[in-house]
């Protein structure tokens, strides 16, 4: 390189510094708590288009809803912004005074991802496609030595609803005993791990299978099994079937929500302006056409909350 091509090069290479130092001045931070399994979409094309479009810089958090609400609630996190999955979590944060409404935004159901390094993966994959002769998902879990991970479903929802699907299994496929076959105990460590971990541990061969939302496995080229929607708690006109499922830990019971996502901007945000603009921008046609990139269902039918 000349001495003239070095100083145009260096000169660009300045500008182009100044320009993004610049740039980055002129975005307001806006804190997101959101759930673990929005990830890979939150932190990509959501925090990049959001920057251009509403001149925010999100600084997302991501962990099990359950956890965040109590976070918010018990004032050990500040967010401008909540997103959790499923009515309960937000809820927790409308009834303590911390939002005024959720909106639901998406929808997801529940499905069976697999890890192409599994030694059971071509079994998966003929349960996936239905392949006559084929072992069904429910036998091909039951076999000795097979590695499965979930959440804790004492403080992520995906962690109780893969209990739910197993239960409604039990009876749609006329198999008594399938939860405690596949899953054991309600809390069994060796099943649990943290939400944003599952997805790399199947990568990574780690498991075998992993409870996920359809949404989850997509973005780490992870294979899955589609599962029918009398036990997938996707359909909301199935909602008196999946009440039939039941969990009780310690002296709680409760039964499945809907899969619905849901955003509240949180009451005292010092960015309440911009809080308000992101959830509206969400639900909007631009922010909707990332969530279907992303395999979100619409949240058809789904209504907003209130504390009221």
């Amino acid at each position: 390189m000349n001495r003239s091509a070095w100083i145009a090069a260096s000169a660009a290479t300045l500008l182009g510094g100044f320009a993004t130092k610049s740039l980055a001045q002129t975005l307001t931070v806006l804190d997101v708590a959101y759930a673990g399994s929005m990830g890979s979409m939150m932190e990509g094309p959501i925090k990049s288009t959001a920057a251009s479009a509403l001149a925010v810089d999100m600084h997302g958090r991501a962990q099990g809803s359950d956890a965040l609400a109590k976070l918010i609630v018990g004032g050990s996190i500040t967010a401008d912004v909540f997103i959790p999955v499923t009515p309960g979590p937000a809820m927790t944060v409308l009834k303590a005074g911390k939002a005024q409404t959720a909106v639901p935004i998406a929808r997801t159901e529940m499905v069976i991802a697999y890890s192409p390094k599994s030694k059971y993966a071509q079994q998966f994959a003929d349960a996936a496609s239905g392949k006559r002769g084929g072992m069904p998902w429910y036998a091909v879990l039951q076999q000795p030595g097979i590695r499965f991970g979930r959440t804790d479903p004492m403080t992520d929802p995906q962690g109780r609803n893969i209990i739910y699907t197993f239960q409604l299994a039990e009876a749609y496929y006329k198999q008594p005993g399938l939860a405690q076959k596949v899953l054991g105990d309600n809390i069994n460590t060796a099943q649990i791990f943290a939400e944003p971990t599952v997805e790399a541990r199947l990568q990574s061969g780690e498991l075998d299978a992993a409870s996920a939302y359809k949404i989850q496995p997509g973005p780490f080229n992870l294979p899955y099994i589609n599962l029918p929607d009398e036990i997938n708690l996707g359909n909301q006109s199935m909602h008196d079937r999946y009440q039939q499922a039941t969990r009780t830990l310690g002296e709680r019971t409760s039964h499945p929500e809907a899969l619905v996502y849901y955003a509240a901007v949180i009451t005292g945000s010092a960015r309440a302006d911009k809080a308000a603009a992101f959830v509206q921008w969400l639900s909007s046609t631009g922010g909707q056409a990332i969530f279907r990139q992303y395999a979100y269902d619409s949240p058809v039918g789904a209504v907003a909350l209130s504390e009221r």
